[in-house]
């Protein structure tokens, strides 16, 4: 096979019309015009990207800190351990108790092996369960902020389950009777993301990213060259207007002009106001309706109709690919 898979299916779509004797060669021509023609690379998507890794982009730390009246914050997993890539605690929003909690990282490099550049252990994920455990039991709304390129990949993980952690948030937070808002601050990688992501409300800074897989590692594994991320990142369809779109988040929070780095203040401004315009939606549902549409929700995200997808031809697939 050769390098690129396009030509050698159409190479065999042309085969196979000489078999039949049937004319698609203007369609072919068409086709083969576009496949030689350069594709062009997006850079907005890569953009996002880049300002939501800033070394400098505000933590959750410092949008508790600007957003709560004030707040404890509560450590452990009663289990193994204080991991300090997840925080959380109970904080005073406008003089309502809430629960939070979410990745940080660090803001030098010594901060970040500290906080392990923001991708938790298992017992990381244990804790924002316990806290959300004890949310529901006082019946606290429950706020999470993601921000992390993932869960931490390294042997010490998967030991002691980062697997059944994730799965075992998934699931309970389907359940919780209580109101739950994400928000993605910068990156949403995978897992270590979803793992604290179950919610009624997702929110999404304007220049943050949301993930199945870094564009690094797209590229690596789908692209088979890590050099071309940029590419990766427009493929991805990562940013927050593509996932708007798709129904993965609800809302874009906007942030100051280059960045929530350049106005930390007003960044977490306009966090805080679609927090509350969000506790004040979901405060007048029901139980039975929170959880209803919470499950409805996620269980709704990727629907296709295949019978649709069943009656196109190769030619036509070929033809929706460019």
């Amino acid at each position: 096979m050769s390098e690129n898979p396009l030509r050698d299916k159409i190479a065999e779509l042309k085969s196979l019309a000489e078999k039949v004797d049937i004319d698609i060669s203007r369609e072919l021509a068409e086709l083969e015009m576009k496949v030689r023609a350069p594709r062009p690379v997006e850079n907005g998507a890569w953009r996002r990207v880049e300002l939501a890794r800033h070394p400098e982009r505000p933590t959750t730390l410092q949008y508790a800190e600007k957003i709560f009246d004030d707040f404890i914050e509560l450590h452990g997993d009663r289990n193994f351990g204080d991991d300090l890539a997840m925080v959380g605690g109970i904080g005073l929003l406008n003089g309502m108790p809430v629960t939070f909690f979410g990745q940080q990282k660090g803001q030098n490099m010594k901060d970040n092996l500290k906080r392990n550049f923001g991708m938790a252990h298992p017992e990381g994920y244990r804790k924002a369960l316990r806290l959300a455990h004890q949310a529901a039991k006082f019946g606290r709304p429950i706020l999470s902020f993601i921000d992390t390129p993932g869960a931490y990949p390294g042997v010490s993980g998967e030991d002691r389950g980062i697997s059944q952690a994730i799965a075992l948030n998934m699931k309970e937070f389907s359940i919780l009777p209580v109101p739950i808002i994400a928000t993605i601050l910068g990156e949403g990688g995978s897992g270590g993301a979803i793992g604290i992501g179950v919610a009624d409300i997702v929110l999404m800074m304007e220049n943050a990213y949301y993930s199945v897989i870094t564009p690094e590692g797209c590229a690596s594994i789908l692209l088979r060259d890590s050099s071309k991320a940029r590419e990766a990142a427009a493929l991805l369809k990562l940013t927050p207007q593509d996932l708007l779109r798709f129904r993965v988040v609800d809302r874009i929070v906007s942030e100051p002009e280059q960045g929530a780095h350049k106005d930390p203040d007003g960044a977490a401004a306009a966090l805080k106001a679609d927090i509350l315009t969000s506790l004040n939606v979901l405060s007048r549902r029901s139980v039975a309706s929170l959880l209803s549409q919470r499950n409805q929700k996620f269980l709704s995200l990727g629907e296709f109709v295949e019978e649709e997808a069943r009656r196109k031809g190769l030619l036509q697939r070929l033809r929706d690919f460019f």
